[in-house]
């Protein structure tokens, strides 16, 4: 099988990306890393590597894209690319990695979210929670501590209303998707009218939200409940220590 070096270059990097971040890369990361200034021109390889069977694409899905390992064995390939241990691709939340701990030979299974920005514990900022297409972080979670995993989505915490609650500025939150909270619940809220989302405990009394910090030196935040949307509740939290 005949390849250009450009061709070569971009499966190339695709495994040293993968290997790297446990995810695959975006057309123009490709571009850029493989000095190609035009997405279309990447697009073109893309489609003859997709043609050739050496990588697979869904588009439906976000960075829907992986390698053939097989096709690329048999193609005589892989002495060229260094392939990723373990690795598998169904794109955005529902790709799934096996790595194996060679202490006990136990086969772990993880899977990544998008972590779609910062959500304030404090004053509600923007951020949008909807567009997985814009995440340029992914993070790796456990496969078996999770359910619904095609609908989490993870946010960088900004703040310290929520400290007593054991969510420090800094940590990430790991929120699945939905629309209705119970009282007392950790949300997401999106607050109409401010146009921004805040992290704080969910009351829904009458007619009116209670936002409530884990917090003493934050007030309560009342909004009338026609104002207020839930975009997801804090399923867990992740602290990176150093």
């Amino acid at each position: 099988m005949n390849l250009s070096d450009r061709q070569m270059n971009i499966l190339r990097y695709i495994a040293e990306f993968v290997e790297e971040r446990s995810y695959p890369p975006t057309i123009r990361q490709i571009g850029a890393a493989c000095d190609i200034s035009s997405t279309s021109v990447v697009k073109y390889n893309l489609n003859k590597l997709e043609t050739d069977g050496l990588i697979l694409r869904d588009p439906e899905v976000s960075r829907g894209l992986s390698l053939d390992w097989a096709k690329l064995d048999a193609a005589g390939l892989l002495p060229e690319i260094q392939k990723p241990v373990g690795y598998a691709v169904n794109g955005a939340a529902t790709r799934v990695a096996e790595r194996v701990n060679r202490a006990t030979e136990r086969v772990v299974s993880f899977f990544s979210v998008p972590v779609l920005g910062h959500i304030a514990a404090g004053e509600p900022i923007q951020v949008d929670v909807s567009d997985y297409d814009s995440a340029d972080e992914w993070i790796d979670l456990n496969q078996a501590l999770y359910r619904d995993r095609d609908k989490l989505f993870a946010l960088r915490v900004q703040g310290d209303s929520m400290v007593d609650a054991s969510v420090l500025d800094g940590d990430i939150v790991i929120l699945r998707h939905q629309e209705k909270a119970e009282n007392g619940e950790m949300v997401a809220a999106w607050i109409d009218g401010l146009g921004e989302t805040t992290l704080k405990h969910f009351y829904l009394e009458g007619k009116q939200v209670r936002l409530r910090a884990a917090n003493p030196n934050y007030k309560d935040m009342f909004f009338p409940a026609a104002q207020v949307s839930v975009k997801g509740r804090v399923v867990s939290v992740i602290r990176q220590l150093e």
